[in-house]
């Protein structure tokens, strides 16, 4: 996998600026989670299907303009019904939308719930920002709003226009993290397209998905419902870091809530008795 971008310093180490849109970008972005590239095959399949029928259609068509002519046919068939026809038409597409919905229902489920996530981020949606909270460290949160465009010239230079935030949802690499959202005013929708996630958080109602990123380095997306005025200013980036240094992340922002030291279980490994 190609990780495009420029890297730049933050806290102990620099990390790369991975999933953001480049020009000419055609098709899915690169797959950076199990879920994505389960979907990608998926989206695939789908393609290989869709071409062949338009192909049996147009090579249909083709067939009929020649063969049935006016020229050729000067005395058209009365034929109303071919039974075998019509049987043949009903049973195919039948056959086809059953190949497509096995995998699509596979697919679902494994997107769907956690297996053995490490921990819990809880997203809101605000309008117009996002906010997450950590239960299993602390029951901290941060709020993650987008930059001025003069802050993030100064600040973060290397990430693009309207995609840079504050506070990044940090996570570990390689460990599976259970995403549940919520919203707070509106329908919002949490969508980071490399991860293969899109999820709508609505108020009074918790959904569920979950990702497990494989490089560390800064990932976009954006809300993905139209949620008013400041719909086009909730970017969403997600800083993926080493088990050590999102330990040390941890620690720094539960100080700044004013809760107590960790004692136990910090961030990414299960605990024991889980």
């Amino acid at each position: 996998m190609t990780i495009a971008g420029v890297a730049f310093a933050t806290g102990a180490q620099a990390q790369p600026v991975v999933g953001v849109p480049h020009d000419w970008q055609m098709a899915f972005p690169p797959s950076y989670t199990p879920v994505m590239e389960k979907l990608a095959s998926l989206h695939d399949l789908l393609l290989v299907i869709i071409t062949l029928i338009s192909l049996f259609v147009l090579a249909l068509l083709i067939y009929v303009v020649f063969r049935f002519h006016a020229s050729r046919n000067p005395t058209p068939s009365a034929v109303t019904h071919n039974t075998v026809l019509e049987i043949a038409w009903t049973i195919v597409p039948i056959l086809i939308l059953v190949v497509i919905a096995i995998p699509s229902f596979r697919l679902l489920y494994y997107g769907d719930k956690a297996p053995d996530a490490a921990f819990t981020v809880k997203v809101t949606g605000h309008q117009w920002y996002w906010q997450y909270e950590y239960p299993d460290q602390g029951n901290f949160s941060i709020d993650s709003r987008i930059l001025a465009e003069a802050d993030r010239v100064k600040q973060k230079p290397e990430i693009p226009r309207l995609l840079a935030v504050d506070e990044e949802m940090v996570i570990p690499v390689n460990t599976t993290i259970r995403i549940i959202g919520t919203g707070a005013d509106v329908m919002h929708g949490w969508t980071v397209p490399g991860f293969g996630i899109k999820k709508t958080v609505i108020p009074g109602r918790i959904n569920e998905g979950w990702i497990s990123v494989e490089h560390e380095g800064y990932y976009f997306g954006e809300c993905s419902q139209i949620c008013g005025n400041g719909h086009t200013f909730m970017p969403i980036a997600v800083r993926v870091v080493s088990k050590a240094e999102f330990d040390k992340w941890v620690e720094q922002k539960k100080k700044s809530a004013g809760l107590l030291p960790a004692t136990g279980f910090a961030s990414a490994t299960i605990p024991a008795n889980r």
